[in-house]
This record gives structure tokens, C-alpha cells and sequence, in this order.
């Protein structure tokens, strides 16, 4: 039965019918923070790339952590810029490394947050690669051991999570196998299962972990983004190993990823809503092109939308402050607040 009984736009009449309706929703609940540690004492540098999010020494990690937790948001994501790097990324698994000495400023200090720690070498090693370095191609094998060995100090920490994030094949079975076997056996892994080789991450290695490759590129172990059954590959293999949490990385770009995944697996699924997401949007709104609340919220949604249950995102503050408020009790109620004070017209 079609029009004049059906009329879809009755619906739309208003906020609170709106509301009712919606299929999708967004709360501070999904979202993940990720946070940069660096070694010294208050310490709160702005990233340029990055407004609005910040290099943070432990005592200032801690605020921006306690204050994330008011907002509602459940965890952050770690990662720490080293004061010295060499060859074997030997300060990543230092007990008294900056990620590690954060763990434990954390667990001590906001109780209630879930701390979830990336597990990569790159942030730690001259080149900025994410493993050792073999004759100019990344070694596979030998890396898997310096992550496991990452992966067993964050855990002795006190790391709630660990999230390996670079795209080695066994990697999940490494890291399980090594947590299993020192008592570690419940202490959840999110895989970064289908990274892809994205341009997007410029601004996180640049000046967000201070990481950038000295050479070549990554694209010998992330994926590469004209694929898309590969991903499913990636994602089944992981699953296979022992992964709790999948993730699919970008987030925006790769929506077609994101619910291939949900539909095909029907696992918890996370996405990592990256650095030059982030910056693209907030550059544009710094130049008066487009509302940055409104966009902000309409690109979290479609992430949501296209099948994710957890967000990783620099925009996590900003957006839970926004459900906070009650501005957005639906993302429609800032694009439409100023129309709904006229009288409607019909457009």
C-alpha cells in the first residue's frame, strides 16, 4: 500500500516523533579516547594536526581520563611518544615505559576507566616501522616476538586491553598464546584486523605519536585499500586466533568494510574514526565550510549506522559533551533547531 495511506514524512513531523523512530543510536557509551603520553610533569601540549586533543604528561593523562569518565565515556585508548627510540623498540616494553608508568597512573587514579593499550613498536623504533627491520623488509616472524613481549608488560601493568595494531600475520595467536601462558588468560585482545594503508594517518605519525616512517612505507603488511574480500580474510583469521573485539581501520572511508563485517561475522566491531577524519572535518569547520557539531555527529552515526558498537575517536569529548546536554538528543535537533521556530512550508 502506497501514497496517500503511506506517508513516511509523519514521522518527521517533529523531535520527539523523530526520536522515536530512529533506528540508530549514539551514545557516550560507544566511544573510545584514544590519549598521547609523554614523559614529564604538567604537560598539556596541543597537537596541531589534531586541535582539541593533546600530548599529555601522566598527572595531565589522568585529568583528561577522569574528566572523559564524567562524560560518560567507558575507555581510553594509550599510546605513548618516547623520550628515546633505537632499532629494537626496546623502550615499549621497558616496565618503567611511559605507556606502562601511565597503565598504572590510571588504574590508580580513575578506577572506573577501561584502559586499552596499542600494541605496535613504531611509536619506539628510528625507522617508524612497526617491527624489526630485516634487509629493508619488515620481518615478520621476529616481530611477533617484540610484540608478545610488549603486549605480557602492558598486561603486568595492569592494561585492561590490548589492541595490536600492526598488521603482522599471527599476530593475535602470538599475543594469546603468550597472555595465556603467563596467566593472563582473560585479558581481552581488539585486533586491528583490517587495517588498511591510508594517507589518512598522516597527522597521528607526524605529530600525534611523532612516528613517521623513515623510509619506504607500510604498505607490505597493512592492507591495501582497493581490497575488500581480503578484509574479510583478515577479520576471519583473527577471529580464528582468538580475537574478542575486531576493528576496521579507517572508519569513514570504509563503511562499505564496516558492515560487510557485521553482517558476515556478527562479532563486537569496533572502528577507529582516524586522525585525518578528524582533521579534514575540523579543518573545514575552522574555515566556515560546514557546521562541525552537525558533521561531527552525522559521521559517528553513519559509523554506527553501517554495523560498529565501539568508535575510537578524537572527537569522543566533544560529542559526549554534545549527548550530555541534551542538544542532541538526536543529531537532527542541531540541524533543525532554527526551522522548527518557523512555521512549516512545504520544500
Amino acid at each position: 500500500m502506497g501514497f496517500p495511506a503511506q506517508r513516511l514524512r509523519r514521522l518527521r513531523a517533529n523531535e520527539s516523533l523523530r526520536s522515536l523512530a530512529r533506528e540508530t543510536h549514539l551514545s557516550a557509551s560507544n566511544f573510545i579516547l584514544p590519549l598521547f603520553a609523554v614523559p614529564g610533569s604538567k604537560i598539556r601540549r596541543e597537537i596541531r594536526s589534531l586541535p582539541g586533543n593533546y600530548h599529555l604528561s601522566i598527572d595531565c593523562l589522568v585529568e583528561e581520563a577522569a574528566e572523559a569518565r564524567e562524560l560518560g565515556i567507558p575507555a581510553v585508548l594509550l599510546f605513548g611518544v618516547p623520550e628515546a627510540k633505537d632499532e629494537l623498540a626496546s623502550g615499549s616494553y621497558a616496565k618503567d615505559g611511559i605507556v606502562q608508568e601511565a597503565v598504572k597512573a590510571l588504574k590508580h587514579a580513575v578506577p572506573g576507566i577501561l584502559v586499552i593499550t596499542d600494541v605496535c613498536p613504531c611509536e619506539y623504533t628510528l625507522n617508524g616501522h612497526c617491527g624489526i627491520i630485516r634487509n629493508g623488509y619488515l620481518d615478520n616472524d621476529l616481530s611477533l616476538e617484540l610484540i608478545a613481549k610488549i603486549a605480557l608488560s602492558h598486561a603486568e601493568a595492569g592494561s585492561d586491553m590490548i589492541a595490536p595494531a600492526a598488521m603482522l600475520d599471527g599476530q593475535i595467536r602470538a599475543l594469546r598464546d603468550a597472555l595465556d601462558s603467563h596467566c593472563f588468560e582473560n585479558l581481552p585482545i581488539m585486533a586491528y584486523s583490517a587495517k588498511f594503508a591510508s594517507k589518512l594517518y598522516d597527522p597521528f605519525f607526524k605529530e600525534g605519536t611523532q612516528s613517521a616512517v623513515s623510509f619506504g612505507d607500510k604498505r607490505t603488511h597493512q592492507m591495501d585499500f582497493f581490497n575488500s574480500d581480503e578484509a574479510m580474510r583478515e577479520i576471519a583469521l583473527d577471529i580464528e586466533e582468538g580475537a574478542d573485539i575486531v576493528m576496521v581501520k579507517p572508519a569513514l572511508f570504509y563503511l562499505d568494510i564496516v558492515y560487510r563485517a557485521k553482517q558476515e561475522f556478527r562479532m563486537p566491531l569496533a572502528v577507529y574514526d582516524v586522525s585525518g577524519e578528524y582533521a579534514m572535518i575540523d579543518a573545514a569547520a575552522r574555515m566556515g565550510r560546514l557546521d562541525r557539531d552537525a558533521v561531527m555527529l552525522e559521521a559517528l552515526a553513519c559509523m554506527m549506522r553501517a554495523g560498529a558498537d565501539i568508535i575510537i575517536t578524537y572527537f569522543a569529548k566533544q560529542a559526549a559533551k554534545l549527548l550530555q546536554r541534551n542538544e542532541l538528543s538526536a543529531y537532527s535537533h542541531i540541524e533543525y533547531k532554527a526551522l522548527e521556530q518557523e512555521p512549516v512550508v512545504a520544500r
